[in-house]
């Protein structure tokens, strides 16, 4: 039995130390500069172990939305819909749908029938 190379489904992305994609270990490091401003304001006021705590859920959270994907389940609305996309495609198109005022467009071709009409 001959033994065949199965290459890795990676869609262009290198990963670094192993867990992190590129995108994921950018969001990482935004959401963690986010959280670093609450720790340095907490640190002030003498409550930096709070701070520290704070700046690593933000970090995870950054971590989650680079790179997680909305699972595929029919059991929600929104699940159904965005089923399979990555987190961060899923806001930016909420965001844009927002700025837009709340007006979406979809184009559907026609289908057509068995009897040809």
């Amino acid at each position: 039995m001959q033994t065949y190379e199965i290459p890795r489904n990676y869609k262009g992305e290198g990963r670094i130390l192993y867990i992190f994609s590129t995108k994921g270990l950018i969001y990482t490091c935004v959401g963690a500069g986010v959280g670093l401003i609450f720790y340095f304001i907490l640190k002030m006021l003498g409550f930096s172990m709070i701070g520290l705590i704070i700046t690593l859920i933000f970090a995870a959270i950054g971590f989650v939305i680079g790179t997680l994907k909305v699972p595929e389940s029919s059991a929600t609305d929104i699940t159904r819909k965005t089923g399979g996309e990555n987190i961060d495609d899923v806001i930016v198109r909420w965001i844009k749908f927002k700025k837009n005022g709340n007006k979406i467009y979809v184009y559907k071709p026609e289908e057509e029938t068995k009897d040809g009409k």
